[in-house]
């Protein structure tokens, strides 16, 4: 009696999966398919003619059976739009295609597009103040050099006390910082209390575009070493860069302790010019190859020898520190200009761009391996340190470093 009803319901279940419609083929069914089909394609020319590998055919036609059978479909069933099937679909696209150990090629859809953008370029869009409240207004603890709120004169410690004409006593500190990081080219209305002058001000701010301070002096308890953090590399870190090496000579510094953890990189041309404070300038810094294309030489810039710093130098780094930081860092310890402390770094000593899809997306591809001037390349793994010390705190790998160089000047 057992084995009949299971034979039964057996029957059942077969009769149900035979009996079920199959999902009907978009090439057929949707009048879309073609901008879908065109907008993957577009995908696969990107790369055939940008990426540092040759893509294969056989996984862009394996992704369109894919689509086809699936894909489409499971999107389509949970009500997603036409755009959320074509960035989606491009997203498992590009995962496809890349190679295993790239960790950086993506796909963005158009917010995380422009926000990728500008993080990328190491843009800021906002009033450049930070700071916290108290009992009577909203003390400045930091500005950024290059924002609008700085070149109109507010400054660290200054006070604010309104914000477009409303007392920020009566606002708590979300707010506060809500109104201080407005939409791109909103004006705010500042009055506030110098601290300089003791006189009360008022300005008019523009919310912009502008590139963010990337080098801080960290204090360290050793006389004569010096610990410049760069938390990131932009178009102006070798301004910043120039502005602390001068600060720092100018009270006769003995060594430099350069702290690159979490530095996630930037543009390789910022690693190639603050190099020129370091190296010897017209040697060759690094290259970079693209795929059946002649390689493309970065050279040290040439300084004036009072603008070069000669003394020991460390470079702590980390797991975090990536791109162009990786870029520096490898170089300088080529060249034996620096001695490297912390962990492996992230491994992505790539040329990188982004690639526009005319419809707001964008891809992010690698499109070249960099390579030390002796032709070996960077490897995936990241930059090896000459002594690996794990999870140390940060002031204390700090003071480490300015122990070893103060050890090393004194012999």
């Amino acid at each position: 009696m057992y084995l009949k009803i299971s034979s039964f319901i057996l029957a059942i279940i077969c009769f149900c999966i035979v009996s079920r419609p199959a999902a009907a083929d978009p090439s057929t069914s949707d009048p879309q398919y073609k901008q879908y089909t065109d907008y993957f394609e577009k995908v696969y020319q990107t790369f055939e003619d940008n990426y540092y590998l040759a893509p294969d055919r056989k996984i862009y036609d394996h992704f369109i059976k894919k689509f086809n059978a699936n894909i489409y479909a499971q999107l389509k069933g949970e009500g997603k739009s036409d755009d959320y099937v074509r960035w989606r679909s491009a997203w498992y696209l590009v995962d496809a295609l890349k190679s295993k150990d790239d960790r950086f090629t993506q796909f963005y859809p158009p917010k995380p597009a422009v926000k990728f953008q500008h993080e990328a370029l190491g843009e800021k869009i906002d009033l450049g103040i930070e700071g916290k409240k108290n009992d009577i207004g909203y003390l400045v603890t930091r500005m950024e050099p290059r924002s609008d709120a700085y070149d109109k004169g507010l400054r660290e410690n200054d006070l604010i006390l309104q914000i477009d004409g409303m007392g920020v006593r009566v606002m708590s500190q979300d707010v506060i910082d809500g109104k201080l990081t407005p939409l791109v080219n909103t004006h705010v209305k500042l009055s506030y209390l110098s601290d300089e002058t003791k006189e009360r001000k008022t300005i008019d701010v523009v919310s912009r575009e502008y590139f963010k301070q990337t080098v801080f002096l960290h204090p360290v308890p050793v006389d004569g070493v010096f610990c410049l953090e760069v938390p990131k590399f932009d178009r102006m870190t070798g301004e910043d860069m120039e502005h602390f090496l001068r600060l720092i000579e100018s009270q006769n510094a003995k060594g430099l302790v350069l702290d690159l953890r979490g530095n996630p990189g930037g543009p390789p041309l910022a690693a190639m010019e603050i190099s020129g404070f370091f190296l010897k300038g017209g040697d060759e810094f690094a290259y970079f190859q693209k795929r059946n294309a002649p390689k493309a030489d970065l050279t040290v810039p040439e300084f004036d020898p009072s603008e070069q710093f000669a003394g020991p130098i460390i470079i702590l780094v980390d797991a975090d520190t990536g791109s162009a930081a990786e870029l520096f860092t490898g170089i300088m310890q080529f060249r034996g200009r620096a001695v490297v402390l912390g962990v492996n770094t992230a491994g992505q000593i790539l040329l990188k761009s982004m690639f526009p899809m005319g419809d707001g997306s964008s891809i992010a591809l690698v499109t070249a391996r960099t390579h030390y001037p002796d032709g070996s390349v960077f490897g995936f793994d990241g930059i090896t340190p000459n002594k690996i010390i794990n999870d140390a705190p940060k002031d204390g790998l700090i003071n480490l470093a300015a122990a070893l160089i103060a050890m090393k000047t004194r012999q």
